[in-house]
């Protein structure tokens, strides 16, 4: 493509040298540089890509985009244009989707984001469609999907190259829909700027990523931006019993739509009925049995209802649909024992979401069985979440047992050292602490009698352990089942 061309997706602040060349790619990694590319420089968190702006030269790069002034030349080059913006990752986000053919454009793209349930909605709402008649595609943490063709998913939402490819490939399969998880960390990092939204939806906010954000205002105003930036002909779907919900929608220019359990709004849910294989709902005063369980899940199942009839579908076929979907892979999966237990699988890596499914499992088993709760928490992330953590399961739970997650490059124990620091002296005397998370599932597994539940938490669809930088195949389902 003619840089020319490219860079009307932009404003550059400065271009030193020659428009009319051509573009043979473009590259944000300067190990992936070739002759005729455009190289992004980014500032970076760890390294600053400006420092390997020499380097791509080199390669043959014939345009570099940046956004410190420090590194443009002192003469102009007659083989390298170099361009200045205010912002690099931006203008990667925005080139990235000039340079794919704009896909956001040619596809209804509607994005969802909150700390939990964000992978539950998106999946369901893409199932939804496509059980309608429509093609459509996927991004979520758990796996993407350009119309019934899956790739393996690398991020919540990945880089904007990675991106606009998979976009583009749904515009060229004929996708109607997309579907996608949007996360703090994308949208801090501009992977999303250039794309137009049809529709955005809040889910929910609670203590997450503030390794990352600093701050609970940071995370929550990250998160507002989607919201900021919708189109007047776009619609913004939020959670009226979540304190932030009217917050991300405040001075937003496209229609807004609310959903509660708890308040007036525009569409409303409750359960009749509710057992672990399912629940008896009434929405907008319509029963319909969903095959989920859960208070959480009647809040993304509304956010879901709400979302499909913005985008003009039948309210009885949207309910129809529902009712057939199954659970996402590792959100609240049972597995029954044949000695009369049951193990429930969960992505629970939150305080707000062990909470939330704890308080789920007691509602429906009885109280003269017990709960065991086998979770721990991942390396490299917020420590400050580790206490309550431990507190919430072991508050709700009959046994707790604390455990390895992702460890990462941290010591499991220093990361168990600060789950425990959660618990009192006596909490402690009754709590398991083991390290080996296969050994950790066993022993709940042992333990267990007729009638109990096991809660496994915090890997959920994830199929591995990383420790120590290295990565171990760990699925929590198969163990469970190698036990059984």
């Amino acid at each position: 493509m003619l840089l020319s061309d490219l860079l009307i997706a932009i404003r550059p602040m400065q271009v030193v040298g020659a428009t009319d060349i051509d573009v043979h790619a473009i590259q944000f990694d300067s190990r992936k540089v070739e002759a005729g590319d455009l190289f992004v420089a980014q500032a970076g968190t760890a390294v600053d890509g400006h420092t390997f702006i020499p380097a791509c030269i080199d390669k043959g790069a014939r345009v570099i985009v940046l956004d410190n002034p420090e590194y443009l030349p002192k003469e102009p080059s007659a083989s390298v244009t170099y361009v200045l913006v205010k912002n690099s990752e931006e203008a990667l986000g925005r080139l990235a989707h000039q340079w794919y053919g704009c896909p956001s454009e040619k596809l209804t793209l509607v994005g969802v984001t909150g700390t939990n349930g964000k992978t539950t909605i998106a999946t369901l709402l893409y199932e939804m469609v496509r059980a309608m008649g429509h093609k459509a595609g996927l991004l979520s943490t758990v796996i993407y999907y350009v119309d019934g063709q899956a790739f393996p998913s690398t991020h919540t939402t990945p880089d904007a190259l990675a991106l606009n490819a998979l976009l583009a490939k749904m515009v060229e399969a004929g996708c109607d829909y997309a579907f996608m998880e949007v996360s703090s960390h994308s949208i801090a990092q501009e992977r999303i700027a250039g794309l137009r939204f049809a529709g955005a939806m809040f889910t929910n906010l609670t203590r997450d990523h503030i390794d990352y954000h600093k701050t609970f205002d940071n995370y929550r105003d990250t998160k507002k931006r989607l919201f900021d930036n919708l189109g007047k002909n776009a619609f913004a779907v939020t959670n009226a019993d979540d304190k932030n919900g009217l917050v991300m929608t405040q001075n937003c220019k496209a229609k807004v739509v609310t959903y509660s359990t708890q308040t007036m709004a525009d569409h409303r849910g409750k359960i009749l009925e509710e057992g672990f294989d399912g629940m008896l709902l009434s929405m907008d005063g319509q029963e319909v049995f969903v095959p989920l369980v859960g208070r959480f899940n009647v809040s993304n199942l509304l956010c879901i209802y709400s979302a499909a009839l913005c985008l003009g579908f039948d309210k009885m076929e949207i309910l129809r649909v529902l009712s057939a979907l199954k659970p996402v892979n590792g959100r609240f999966e049972t597995i029954h024992s044949p000695k009369g237990w049951t193990a429930i699988i969960d992505y629970a890596h939150t305080p707000d979401a062990v909470d939330n499914v704890i308080q789920t499992i007691r509602e429906i088993k009885k109280s003269t069985n017990k709960l065991i709760t086998v979770v721990g928490c991942g390396g490299n992330r917020d420590k400050g979440k580790r206490p309550m953590m431990a507190q919430i399961a072991k508050r709700g739970s009959e046994q707790l047992i604390l455990t390895s997650d992702n460890p990462r490059d941290e010591e499991p124990k220093d990361i168990l050292k600060d789950m425990t620091d959660g618990l009192t002296e006596e909490e402690l005397r009754s709590t398991l602490v083991i390290e080996d998370r296969a050994a950790a599932i066993q022993t709940a597994c042992t333990l267990a009698a007729a009638g109990d539940v096991i809660l496994v938490a915090g890997k959920g669809h994830e199929d591995y352990q990383i420790i120590k930088g290295v990565k171990h195949h760990f699925d929590d389902h198969e163990q469970v089942r190698k036990y059984i």
